[in-house]
């Protein structure tokens, strides 16, 4: 494939807008690893980016010609805004999506609320970003859509008479049967999703629930053995990967050795002096796990009476729908949860869990990565979790421990170098925080030399070449990659 360019197509727009005073609009680039490795590619073949502004407050017709044209001149490519009323947020993002897909291809069926006002606006908002696909976008473009919040536009595309080549990555886990199938818009979401040429999924599990769905729902078979398999419909040809995302490992590497972030890190040590210090960064969310780990680390400080005034967990979590009841609901179980541990175990001079509920700069973020001894990161499900991978890829001085959920996708990658756990076993999480407490200096080093070696040589702009070479025709697959089972 050659194409004349690759435009990406995502809910959000690489650029944050937000309006300062009447008439006058401010625009920053939005941090993340998608952004940091698209750059490059959208840059040098006069690349594309479509997506919302994330305003419900459109700018007027000159501040929004302003706002792009400045932000074409900082990135280098060129930005095309949908346009989403307030009435479509609410239903097509904080309903369907939030509400219906993001619980349900997270195991959370009890979750979902299945509001079939809901889906008649997800339809109509993936058909905006169809129509802006056809009007801003030529048949030679590659066209590279992200995530579960657009999974019908290939469909809209061809509905609209417009032809493209199309990818698409699912950047969430996707399910199983016996959850899917629970889904009442289940044979229009699968049909819709096998219109795109190309899907894209984060581990070996997920292709292959995937594939187990459209088996069982379509009556479709699958073919090929290798990384990339095969599903001819009425319409062509389907190909299906596997294809683990990443991070910028060097930049992250690069970035936590700044003198900046150094003085940073002096700091932290020096508040929490002869402590070993545990890290969890999160966003408020219930896939998190965050009330488990809380139980998980009063468990250890109960069974293990020498850990007490020498480790101290932080806990960072980073605000989001906080208007929801559920939210504020796991909120204040959070909150709860840390005044419990603290008064039972706080003594003069020290306090078992630090708590933050608020978003932090990324200097401070990466100054916590390199202070911290061990990262503790137990969703109880989760796409990838790059938080793993930033963790390790700034621990510049070798000596970090990662506790990892097996229900992350990163623990297919890193299983060899970190300690897994089953965030619902608490007994077992809290042993495993006790090892990572008394794990010796040259298993530390050890385990973090293979961690790192995986995720430098894994990085964003692997998992960029890997999805756009399998978008050639003559492709026949990449490295294999592993189906995870935990083992005993």
């Amino acid at each position: 494939m050659s194409p004349k360019s690759v435009v990406i197509v995502s809910n959000r727009l690489p650029i944050i807008v937000e309006k300062v005073k009447k008439g006058q609009w401010v625009t920053r680039s939005s941090a993340g690893g998608l952004v940091t490795a698209m750059g490059p590619v959208l840059r040098n073949h006069g690349g594309k980016w479509i997506g919302w502004l994330g305003t419900q407050e459109m700018p007027d017709k000159a501040s929004l010609k302003s706002i792009l044209s400045r932000s074409v001149e900082e990135l280098g490519y060129t930005l095309i805004p949908v346009n989403i009323t307030e009435e479509e947020i609410e239903k097509y993002y904080h309903g369907f999506s939030n509400e219906i897909l993001w619980p349900l291809l997270h195991d959370f069926l009890s979750n979902c609320n299945f509001d079939p006002q809901y889906a008649n606006t997800y339809r109509k908002v993936n058909r905006k970003f169809a129509q802006a696909i056809a009007e801003g976008t030529s048949e030679d473009d590659y066209i590279w859509v992200q995530d579960y919040l657009l999974s019908l536009v290939a469909r809209e595309l061809r509905e609209i008479g417009v032809k493209r080549q199309t990818g698409f990555f699912l950047h969430t886990p996707f399910p199983p049967l016996d959850i899917f199938i629970k889904l009442p818009w289940r044979f229009e979401i699968l049909e819709a999703t096998l219109e795109y040429d190309l899907l894209g999924f984060q581990t070996e599990r997920d292709t292959k629930n995937f594939l187990r769905c459209v088996h069982y729902l379509l009556k479709l078979k699958s073919t090929g053995r290798r990384n990339i398999k095969k599903i001819v419909t009425k319409k062509g040809e389907v190909r299906i990967g596997t294809f683990p995302i990443s991070i910028d490992f060097k930049e992250f590497a690069k970035s936590a050795a700044t003198e900046e972030v150094t003085k940073k890190v002096r700091i932290i040590r020096r508040n929490h002096e002869n402590r070993q210090l545990i890290l969890g960064v999160d966003r408020l969310d219930y896939t998190k796990g965050i009330p488990h780990r809380l139980r998980a680390f009063a468990e250890a400080l109960a069974h293990y009476p020498e850990m007490r005034g020498k480790t101290e967990l932080i806990q960072l979590v980073v605000p989001s729908r906080v208007n929801v009841d559920s939210y504020q609901e796991l909120k204040q179980e959070i909150e709860a949860l840390v005044g419990e541990i603290n008064g039972q175990y706080t003594e003069e001079g020290w306090t078992p869990v630090h708590y933050m509920f608020r978003s932090i700069s990324r200097t401070e973020l990466l100054a916590y990565y390199r202070a911290c001894e061990t990262a503790f990161v137990t969703p109880l499900k989760d796409g990838m979790n790059l938080v793993a991978k930033e963790y390790c890829a700034c621990n510049i001085d070798g000596n970090g421990v990662l506790i990892l959920s097996e229900f992350a996708g990163a623990a297919a990658e890193l299983q060899r170098g970190a300690l897994l756990v089953n965030p619902y076993d608490i007994e077992g999480v809290s042993l495993s925080i006790h090892q990572a407490f008394s794990m010796g200096l040259d298993e530390r080093r050890e385990r973090m030399k293979k961690l790192r070696r995986s995720i430098s040589r894994n990085d964003i702009f692997h998992w960029v070449n890997s999805f756009l070479g399998a978008s050639v025709k003559n492709f026949n697959g990449g490295p294999e990659v592993d189906f995870f089972v935990p083992m005993l």
